[in-house]
Formats: structure tokens, sequence, C-alpha cells
């Protein structure tokens, strides 16, 4: 069995943790830096990027980012969605806010307009399953410029909704509020494979998380 933590500072992280036990894993929900210590894979979950930003320089979760940094480098699957992929990514449109800045990737904040357009699409995810996955999009990013390190996994018309570069996923969408467990499984797979192959990896600098300017010491290349 996997260990999943879902970072539950802000967002629907209640429902990713029941749909992560529903499909056999050991899934709990971290605020603190301490609870990261046997956690195999992590989900940042829906809600605002900026007020996640704000939180990161508050004494009581201090380190918690630079631990999610530190771990994600090391091989960590880490899984965004919605605000959790602009939070992993290293360029905001127009926007210098703090974040995690491990992902090569660039998106647009609130791409499908203010949540009174929050809509459901059917997106071809080839990789995950033959059938089309109900996406639901709420006040949801776009990503508009992947790196050749990122594949793209699906779009739709507006742009680039799902992605991954090695351990880090992202959707702009919730798969969390469905009753589809396909994207779930598809990173509870990569969890379990990150932990078989874990022996093999290699220690790595150390990185600094910085709020105001999302550069940590130690970029992934």
């Amino acid at each position: 069995m996997v260990n999943i933590g879902v970072l539950a500072l802000q967002g629907d992280f209640a429902e990713h943790i029941e749909m992560l036990a529903s499909l056999g894993a050991n899934a709990f929900a971290i605020r603190r830096d301490e609870e990261l210590a046997n956690v195999d894979g992590l989900i940042i979950p829906g809600g605002e990027s900026t007020t996640i930003a704000k939180l990161a320089i508050e004494a009581s979760i201090d380190t918690i980012f630079n631990t999610i940094q530190k771990m994600a480098l090391s091989g960590m699957p880490v899984y965004g969605t919605c605000m959790g992929s602009i939070f992993l990514a290293k360029e905001i449109e127009g926007s210098q806010q703090g974040r995690l800045a491990l992902m090569d990737i660039k998106v647009r904040r609130n791409a499908f307009g203010p949540q009174k357009f929050s809509s459901e699409q059917l997106v071809e995810i080839p990789e995950i399953s033959n059938e089309p996955f109900p996406a639901v999009f709420i006040r949801a990013p776009i990503i508009l410029t992947c790196k050749p390190n990122v594949k793209v996994m699906a779009k739709v018309p507006q742009g680039i909704v799902m992605a991954r570069q090695d351990n880090l996923l992202v959707t702009s969408f919730h798969p969390e509020v469905t009753g589809n467990k396909a994207v779930h499984q598809y990173f509870v797979k990569m969890v379990q494979d990150a932990k078989k192959s874990s022996g093999s990896k290699s220690p790595i600098e150390s990185v600094t998380f910085y709020p105001e300017t999302a550069i940590p010491v130690t970029q992934i290349s």
C-alpha cells in the first residue's frame, strides 16, 4: 500500500482523500511539515493560488513548501489540480506570486472565466482511458506552453488541460468531484512505480522556497 498525502490548507482535499482511499491507497490530510515524513506521493488540490502563496510565509507552516520541493526533486510524485497546477508551474502569465516553480509549464489563471462559467467537458485522455473523461472546470487555469520534456496528455479548445513531467502531474480540472476514478488511478500507479524504484535515486542538493520570487536555489534542468 502507498501513502498519499493531500495538502489540506484549503480546497476540496476531503474529496481527494475519499477517492484515493477507494482505490486502496492510505490517504490522509497534510497540514504540517512533519506530516510529510512517510508520504510516498502528494496531491495539491484546488483552491486560491494567491492564498496558498501567502500561507507559505506564515510561521506555522514555514517549512512545508521547502520540504515538498525537496521531495519532488528527489522523485516523489506530486499531482496538482486546478490551483495545484498553478502552484507547480514555473511561469504564471502576468504574475510573480509565490509558487513551487517545479514544472516547465506556463499557465494562465482563470482562463475559463469566473466561477459562474464553471462547466463540465468530455476530455480525451488516451493514455488513461479509451472513454472520454468528464472534466469539471471551476475558475480553471489553462496551460499555455510546455517545454519539450513535458508530455501533453489532454487538450480542449481553450488549450492544454493535463500534462506530466516525470514525477509531476497537473490537471486544470477537478477529477475528485466526479465519480470517475481514472485520473486518480493513474496517479496512484505513478506513486506505486516511484516507490518501487526509489532505492536507485541519488540525494539532491538543498533548495529554498522564496515565496516572493518563486525562484528556488536549485532548478529542474
